[in-house]
């Protein structure tokens, strides 16, 4: 069930009606949230809900276990129950495939003949998202920075909850749970900001990102009879792709969450705008870094130890959030972009004090910005391309055929049109970076109707048009 398809439409508003009927019953609001989010799940694959019923039961056990347990010994061994199980699952389902093709590829080169059969696994959605939620509640326990529940339902709730549950924001128990916890009013204001999410979101979906995907899926299966200036705005329109993509569905889970009384991370903070690679982490996929700050990198000694273990300790955590992405060398490839760009910023003074209404300053700060995205662009071409070797042969062309005329291209479309529409979206963007939306502040009604009236003139509707991060 997309939150772009007919299906949501007429299933949210319908959980919204009985939920708030429920308002009385905290623990029958909870079964209810947990029974609408299994049937949201169930509309994927109702195969694939076993793994979340076993996830969750797993690590409802081994919380309440670990709080139990005061033996050192016992209490680690606790906590790898959990992370064996819910690694594995991930491995088995989304990697099993990867390693072995990998592996036999790796024998072929050094003249060894060994077959092994892959298997023909369907990957559950949202697999990568509900599983490090699940991980961080029993790690959370284990530091002993929160107490298990022994709600079932109220856990299971939390960790199925249908807004993020396939695609985030990956949210901790320490936020969320205790929301399922406690009596939820309706509250206007929420419930009208929500809505404004809900829309904002559609519009980056609908209107930017699928209309940037057709441009996309035609560029990049085309590249090699296209001139520079279609390559280069074809990583251009993917970078808008995924970030409408992506971005979207963070909005639309958030403003379907407040509807029913609950409050998620922000999860995208205008990632764009940022004036390095270090900026750029902290506005990007929140939920996702802050994750790998508090699970891996602190645990791995953060940045408190050497400058060469900080690196590798930098290194470390791009390449894993390269591998969480996808089960290909070009996800990894690309977090190797990435870390190979931060690490630099370990050198470099931080020097912001600067005037902020100085010509020069905001210049500066234009280069900054301008020199970040055209670096973000170029790693989010290993990110979309089939393999390493297309990626390096798009780039080649790109530098190399300096032809900068607009190309007519098969979807009988010319590049102008989609390059308007980008620039309207940016100047949107910027002109919000203060707000959490562009919709909030003043003139609320006529911002409101303006963004409708170009979903429905812009829009792209198309059952096939899943979100990006579905796949991960």
């Amino acid at each position: 069930m997309l939150f772009n398809s007919i299906s949501y439409l007429l299933f949210s508003p319908l959980v919204f009606t009985i939920y708030w009927l429920l308002k009385k019953k905290l623990n029958i609001q909870n079964l209810f949230i947990l029974i609408a989010s299994y049937f949201f799940y169930a509309c994927w694959d109702y195969r694939f809900l076993v793994l979340i019923i076993f996830s969750t039961l797993v690590d409802f056990f081994v919380g309440i276990q670990l709080n139990k347990q005061k033996t050192p010994g016992k209490r680690r061994y606790l906590l790898a129950i959990s992370i064996f199980t819910n690694l594995s699952l991930l491995g088995f389902f989304k990697y099993y495939n990867f390693f072995i093709d990998s592996w036999v590829e790796f024998t072929s080169i050094i003249g060894l003949n060994i077959n092994f059969n892959t298997l023909n696994i369907i990957l559950p959605v949202g697999i990568s998202f509900y599983t490090f939620q699940t991980l961080s509640y029993t790690i959370d326990i284990y530091k002993q920075r929160i107490k298990p529940t022994k709600d079932l339902i109220a856990f299971s709730a939390f960790v199925s909850f249908f807004p993020q549950l396939v695609a985030g924001p990956i949210e901790r128990a320490s936020s969320l749970l205790p929301q399922f916890k406690k009596m939820r009013n309706f509250n206007f204001i929420q419930a009208r900001s929500g809505i404004e999410l809900i829309i904002w979101g559609l519009f980056q979906k609908i209107v930017i990102a699928d209309n940037c995907a057709t441009y996309v899926n035609t560029i990049f299966t085309n590249y090699e009879n296209l001139n520079s200036l279609s390559l280069i705005l074809g990583a251009v329109y993917f970078a808008f792709q995924i970030y409408g993509d992506f971005a979207g569905y963070s909005n639309i889970a958030i403003g379907s969450a407040r509807l029913l009384g609950f409050d998620l991370m922000q999860n995208f903070n205008y990632p764009y705008f940022s004036k390095n690679l270090g900026e750029f982490w902290r506005r990007w996929h929140i939920s996702l870094s802050t994750w790998f700050r508090d699970y891996v990198f602190i645990p791995l000694g953060g940045s408190r130890l050497s400058r060469n273990k900080t690196i590798r300790n930098i290194s470390i955590v791009f390449l894993i959030s390269g591998l969480w992405h996808g089960a290909n060398w070009t996800f990894i490839f690309w977090g190797a972009i990435h870390a190979l760009f931060y690490i630099p910023l370990l050198f470099v003074k931080k020097n912001t004090h600067h005037s902020r209404s100085s010509i020069s300053a905001h210049f500066k700060d234009f280069l900054k910005i301008s020199g970040t995205f055209i670096t973000i662009c170029l790693a989010w071409i290993f990110f979309r391309s089939p393999t390493i070797n297309t990626s390096f042969d798009y780039l080649k062309r790109m530098f190399t055929n300096m032809n900068f005329q607009l190309q007519y291209l098969t979807i009988e479309r010319y590049n102008i049109e989609m390059m308007i529409l980008i620039i309207l979206f940016v100047g949107i963007e910027w002109f919000s970076q203060q707000k959490e939306q562009p919709i909030y502040g003043k003139y609320r009604l006529l911002k409101t109707t303006s963004i409708l009236f170009f979903i429905l003139v812009f829009g792209v509707y198309s059952e096939h048009s899943d979100f990006i991060y579905f796949q991960f």
